[in-house]
């Protein structure tokens, strides 16, 4: 039996961001095109994740990527429209129970480019 994994986002000028909450995570699978995200993975125990996610706005597919830790899978994914907040991560105005705002990574905007872009580099040289 699949479940969603534990999701949380936040947004930033120039991308959005996602993290899949499931530890020791194997057989990971992102997906990510211009509307749309899949990921699925299984944890340690052999249970299996799935998230499909209709994007409220259109993502730069080929300058986005993600990252694998042993606590979860980080994606970072560049906006179209660069610096156009997001006010929620799905198309539908509806929220999944499984998704959840990241508040702590979460902040205004202001003079935030030079943060963002040095958290961008540092997940590159993962």
């Amino acid at each position: 039996p699949r479940q969603p994994a534990k999701t949380l986002w936040y947004d930033r000028p120039r991308y959005v961001f996602l993290e899949f909450c499931v530890e020791d995570s194997r057989d990971v699978r992102v997906d990510i095109e211009d509307q749309r995200l899949v990921f699925s993975c299984r944890n340690a125990d052999g249970v299996e994740f799935y998230n499909e996610i209709n994007l409220y706005a259109r993502v730069n597919s080929k300058d986005s990527r993600e990252k694998r830790s042993d606590r979860s899978i980080t994606c970072f994914m560049r906006k179209w429209k660069e610096k156009v907040a997001w006010p929620r991560i799905t198309k539908e105005n509806i929220k999944p129970a499984w998704l959840s705002v990241d508040f702590d990574n979460w902040r205004d905007w202001e003079g935030d480019e030079e943060v963002e872009r040095a958290m961008v580099e540092q997940y590159a040289e993962v």
